[in-house]
């Protein structure tokens, strides 16, 4: 025998060897996957149509709550319940119904339990997977210590109106920064322990005139290039579930949509898990118009795809009635049962034990979760300017005014939906201030100027004696924790009350100073961007707002958060988003018969990716890795990232593309890829961009993804504003069907 043929021999016997345990993985995992289908059949078996129905309802605590319901088998999932011994009272009266099946306990744990991490929209800043996973995961360990096991979250709603006030709990407008942080939030929840929910399913993000609740007009192709791609993202992350958002979508209400419900969330996505109404989703199904009744509302519904309803009680009233009068399949109901306990099997509720009711939330926020906190928040705050750099703090100054009510205010820097949070738990902006200015020796005066809202401002004149006797002004202002949230529309983004004549007779005092920012949108500064110099946008910064604010505003650590939206300079500019369809009639300012308004610029005050540090940082030798593409290829762009400053600082390496010719219009500009990375001074950092050729192209109508012949234009830099940097070809036009996966975009660093 050769001695070739022993090696060969000997290296088959060794991929024998390692192929092996991932062989009997595979089978075992095969076999776990039978298993859990053969436990749904034969438990279906025994339930009653009463019984089965009973794991579609799900109910809140609260006043109207029935606990023998439990009991009785007619509660398959609970909302609201948030401490150990309520969970496990609950869980107990489960063990007692006939069949013991064991309920889902749901929360909206959005950005945190007890410790508050910043607000979606603020974590979206970061434009860091790791932050975004990291801050679920912590609200997830929290919650399920007390036995919550499902999270209404996370919110994966594209939206680029920020008049919508639940535009604070999802991403953002881009559906790329969408879908990472999307997925990225699926797999922290479960990592802590929670399943997800995402939600609204689908379009809730765009209502007409910003208003929460509205209708909403989107072409199907614009669905799937743009809104859909965050729902697809936490699909293949593994969310347990989704839920239907309240509005109509062009003319049909999400709730009973089965193009949404059926023929794209599970024909073409392959979504195994349940969908849940909103709450009483489907009973406003009457409001809109396409039900007479709650029986017709539960029939579309659940023939829509809605396999569980919530707070509505139309299925435990109705479904029993639809199925033996033949209106409703019993098989139909069998699929939504199917799917609800497919879920409980897959997170071990069967075989885990009850809750231990001594437990108590109190035992957060933990020294752990608060310093967690505060280093997410951090890295969350975008410094939107710094004009003479005013920030940091500069270290001869040895007085300090802190001015504005919401430097002082525990319980509006947590946010809305703030699940268990107390104000209590929170340390405030101007303590975090206090705590670093006694260590240095610094003299803190507060005085907020105005009331929370800002309509009284009789203790305007103490404010700015404040403000003269101080070296530094730190002004604090934005919007109350009750502008911001569900239900909370504005028609009017400018700074609410009296804070724009506050702040400019802050400035009047001439002494330097810089705003910080809370809120949970984007607001419309008017003359303020003009007189203070340096502005830092803080979100709703959560339970460790003032130690975060405080590194940041003393320059312990460098702001590296970027804009995850267009900041508009008038509410009239709204909806507005970098990524816009180009016009036949491109804006020349001489020229008024082009794009543009006459009492105001097109441009935004600050564009998406948008964000200063207090170092700065040179791009250069950019290059694109192979210039023709054909189909399973990429797109590689590298560039060096150096820090020319002398502080420490991180950037977001931010890669966008455009299709200057097609067989359709193409937004100007495209975010397909971005990193953070973290530079010392002097450093440079050669960052590779990877963009599969699968993700160059559009949908068509039936979500067929079309990629085309011809140039893409690169750009790269630190914001939407990046310079372009050349251009690749693609060889030859291809298709991509609605049910095959594609490739996702990658990051080297060196």
């Amino acid at each position: 025998m050769r001695l070739s043929d022993v090696q060969g021999l000997a290296g088959l016997a060794l991929a024998l060897v390692l192929a092996t345990p991932f062989s009997l993985q595979a089978e075992a995992q095969e076999t776990a996957v039978q298993s859990i289908e053969r436990r749904i059949n034969e438990l279906l078996g025994k339930m009653t149509l009463e019984e089965k129905v009973g794991q579609l309802n799900l109910v809140s605590h609260g006043p109207l709550l029935r606990w023998e319901d439990i009991s009785e088998g007619k509660a398959g999932a609970l909302l609201n319940f948030n401490s150990a011994q309520d969970v496990a009272r609950a869980q107990a009266l489960a063990r007692q119904s006939r069949l013991k099946i064991p309920p889902l306990f749901g929360l909206d744990v959005l950005h945190g339990f007890r410790t508050q991490f910043p607000l979606p929209l603020g974590e979206a800043a970061a434009f860091s997977p790791r932050i975004s996973r990291l801050a679920s995961e912590w609200a997830a360990k929290e919650a399920a210590y007390v036995g919550v096991n499902w999270t209404f979250a996370p919110m994966a709603d594209l939206s680029r109106d920020s008049r919508w006030g639940r535009i604070v709990e999802g991403f953002g407008e881009d559906p790329t920064l969408g879908a990472a942080l999307t997925a990225a939030r699926v797999e922290g929840f479960r990592s802590g322990g929670l399943a997800a929910a995402t939600k609204h399913f689908a379009g809730y993000g765009a209502p007409q005139g910003g208003r929460d609740y509205d209708t909403t007009y989107i072409p199907r192709a614009e669905m799937y290039d743009t809104y859909l791609p965050p729902f697809r993202a936490a699909v293949e992350a593994g969310s347990a579930s989704f839920m239907a958002a309240f509005n109509a979508l062009n003319g049909e209400p999400s709730t009973a949509n089965p193009w949404l419900l059926t023929d794209v969330l599970r024909q073409q996505w392959g979504f195994d898990g349940f969908v849940t109404s909103d709450w009483v989703g489907i009973g406003e199904l009457i409001n809109h118009g396409i039900a007479a009744d709650g029986a017709e509302a539960a029939r579309k519904a659940i023939l829509a795809g809605v396999d569980m309803d919530m707070m509505g009680l139309l299925y435990i009233k109705h479904l029993p009635d639809e199925v033996r009068a033949g209106r409703v399949p019993e098989s139909i109901v069998d699929e939504s049962v199917r799917r609800v306990l497919r879920t409980k099997f897959r997170m071990g509720l069967f075989d885990r034990p009850g809750i231990d009711p001594s437990r108590l939330d109190s035992a957060f926020p933990s020294p752990e979760s608060r310093q967690t906190a505060r280093e997410v928040a951090r890295e969350t705050f975008v410094l939107l300017q710094n004009r003479d750099g005013v920030l940091p703090v500069p270290a001869g100054a040895r007085s300090i005014a802190v001015i504005g009510p919401l430097a002082d205010a525990p319980h509006d820097q947590m946010g809305p939906h703030a699940a268990r949070g107390h104000k209590e738990d929170s340390v405030t902006i101007l303590e975090g201030i206090r705590r670093h200015a006694q260590g240095a020796g610094i003299t803190i005066r507060h005085a907020p100027a105005c009331d929370l809202f800002c309509r009284n401002t009789e203790a305007l004149p103490a404010a700015l004696e404040a403000a003269r006797q101080s070296d530094f002004v730190i002004a604090v202002f934005g919007e109350p924790q009750e502008l911001s949230g569900e239900a909370a529309s504005r028609a009017h983004l400018e700074l609410n009350g009296r804070q724009i004549e506050v702040l400019e007779e802050l400035a009047k005092t001439g002494k330097p100073m810089a705003l910080v920012l809370m809120g949970g949108r984007p607001l419309v500064l008017g003359s303020v961007a003009e007189r203070i110099p340096a502005i830092l946008m803080a979100w709703y910064p959560g339970t460790e707002a003032g130690p975060a604010v405080a590194d940041v505003l003393f320059g312990d650590v460098s702001p590296s958060g970027k804009l995850p939206l267009t900041w508009p300079r008038a509410t009239g500019q709204l909806p507005l988003y970098y990524n816009r369809l180009p016009s036949g009639r491109p804006t020349k300012p001489e020229n008024r018969f082009t794009l543009q308004y006459i009492d105001e610029a097109i441009t935004p005050l600050y564009p998406f990716g948008w964000g200063l540090s207090y170092t700065q940082f040179a791009y250069s030798d950019a290059a694109i890795g192979r210039k023709q593409l054909g189909e399973g290829q990429a797109l590689e762009v590298s560039v060096s990232v150096k820090n020319t400053g002398a502080r420490e600082g991180q950037e977001v390496v931010q890669l966008y593309t455009r299709d200057p010719v097609a067989s359709r219009s193409r937004p100007l500009r495209e975010l397909k890829a971005f990193e953070k990375i973290a530079l010392k001074p002097g450093e440079t950092k050669r960052v590779t961009l990877r963009v599969p050729v699968e993700s160059l192209g559009f949908h068509l109508d039936d979500g067929t993804y079309l990629v085309e012949e011809g140039a893409i234009q690169v750009f790269v830099g630190g914001s939407s504003l990046a310079e372009q940097v050349g251009e690749a070809e693609i060889a030859r036009t291809f298709r991509i069907p609605p049910m095959e996966r594609r490739a996702s975009a990658s990051t080297i660093v060196q």
